[in-house]
């Protein structure tokens, strides 16, 4: 008998060109999705993968299955919706997966805006340090939605939901910033400073790490925090430098904000899984709409032009 589960694994299989990466992706080992490929064609009664192509690629009974295989994956995430629907009374549950810095600012928009218009409905928030954790809970269908950066591996649907800046933050008094009067200040200029960095599980971690090593140093670490809503407020403080996204910071900021140069930018995806329902249709609809990656308020808001 076919499993759903079955299904997932085959699609995962040539999504990804390799069993080992795959099996990376479902976060299970290698002889074990081979075994549910192997069951999956037993009970075709033929090969669904040419094993010898790299990258793998389906053969004809593959790709004649695969079209039904994605409308079943599909047709099961309308049926979990339904049942939840029914479960709950009119509204039912939306499972959103994000990153923890993403509640912050980008997001409260457009989930106010979908309560609005569905307030029957939960959006069960499930928030992460990684994209991966992300690409982690969409593939394995604890997710309907996930939003956040770098999701280049995900093969399902995907859509652009903005670019994020970041920017330096630094004390208002910040002998740095004093000798560079205009909104932009060279990241190098800060290569023998300690900064204010994040915890090695924190996403924005890799972020300051590609941009310093961009500029030709390896930041020395001050302090590292978890938090991505703290690591301004120590840099405002006076412990150090620090690089974050414009949407974590508030508006009228006490501290000194600047664009570092060259500028540091993160593309912000919306991934659903395959043939996605209409209410998750609906839901991503909203948060293209709604959702706030640009900053709130402008940089001269946030100190740049008057160092406060």
């Amino acid at each position: 008998m076919v499993t759903l589960r079955q299904l997932q694994y085959m699609i995962t299989i040539v999504e990804e060109g390799s069993f080992t990466r795959a099996a990376r992706r479902l976060h299970i080992s290698q002889p074990a999705l081979s075994r549910q490929l192997q069951a999956l064609e037993r009970f075709c009664g033929g090969s669904l993968v040419e094993r010898d192509a790299r990258p793998l690629r389906l053969t004809p009974m593959g790709q004649a299955i695969h079209p039904h295989a994605r409308a079943a994956l599909a047709e099961a995430d309308r049926i979990r919706l339904a049942a939840a629907t029914a479960a709950g009374g009119p509204g039912g549950e939306l499972r959103l997966a994000t990153l923890d810095s993403l509640t912050l600012g980008v997001l409260p928009p457009a989930l106010s805006a979908w309560h609005e218009g569905n307030p029957a409905m939960e959006v069960r928030l499930a928030e992460y340090r990684r994209a991966e954790e992300l690409m982690a809970a969409l593939g394995e269908g604890r997710a309907d939605v996930a939003v956040g950066p770098a999701l280049d591996q995900w093969y399902g649907p995907r859509q652009l939901l903005g670019v994020a800046e970041f920017v330096l933050v630094l004390p208002p008094d910040d002998p740095v910033a004093a000798a560079h009067p205009g909104p932009s200040v060279p990241l190098a200029a800060f290569t023998d400073r300690a900064w204010v960095h994040f915890a090695p599980a924190n996403a924005l971690s890799a972020v300051l790490n590609e941009a310093c090593a961009e500029a030709g140093f390896t930041p020395r670490t001050a302090v590292r925090t978890e938090q991505s809503v703290a690591a301004p407020l120590l840099a405002a403080s006076g412990l150090g430098p620090t690089l974050v996204p414009t949407y974590v910071l508030p508006a009228h900021f006490p501290g000194r904000v600047m664009r570092p140069e060259p500028p540091v930018r993160q593309q912000l995806f919306v991934c659903t899984t395959a043939l996605p329902g209409p209410t998750v249709t609906d839901f991503v609809e909203v948060l293209v709409r709604h959702a706030r990656v640009a900053p709130h308020t402008s940089l001269d808001d946030l100190g740049t032009a008057s160092g406060r």
